[in-house]
């Protein structure tokens, strides 16, 4: 197993819009292309630096994550539904993703 660990930071006055198009659009994908999802969490504080959003998914090795991927962002549902949320502008203004190897004493595996 690998985990990949992306942050988000939401444009200026776009966290709620980037929330909902998780919540609406992104987490059905998700499931459909087989990107499981260990958690989403928010800093408290939200800082510059911390970003906005963290979420921890988890696939089967990296050849798995790299299909996986391919294959959410050529989904036409994906495509139109990213294109409708930024109509006003791109919800998210930096994105940060890495690829995470357990350890050999990590309870996740």
């Amino acid at each position: 197993m690998i985990y990949e660990l992306r942050t988000y930071w939401a444009a200026p006055g776009k966290t709620e819009a980037l929330f909902d198009r998780f919540r609406n659009l992104t987490l059905g994908l998700f499931e459909r292309h087989q990107i499981e999802v260990i958690g989403f969490w928010t800093p408290d504080p939200a800082t510059e630096e911390s970003g906005t959003l963290i979420y921890l998914l988890r696939f089967e090795s990296s050849e798995a994550k790299r299909q996986a991927w391919a294959a959410f962002q050529h989904d036409p549902v994906w495509q139109a539904g990213k294109a409708a949320t930024e109509v006003n502008g791109k919800l998210a203004s930096k994105i940060i993703s890495l690829e995470l190897q357990p350890t050999d004493f990590s309870p996740l595996k």
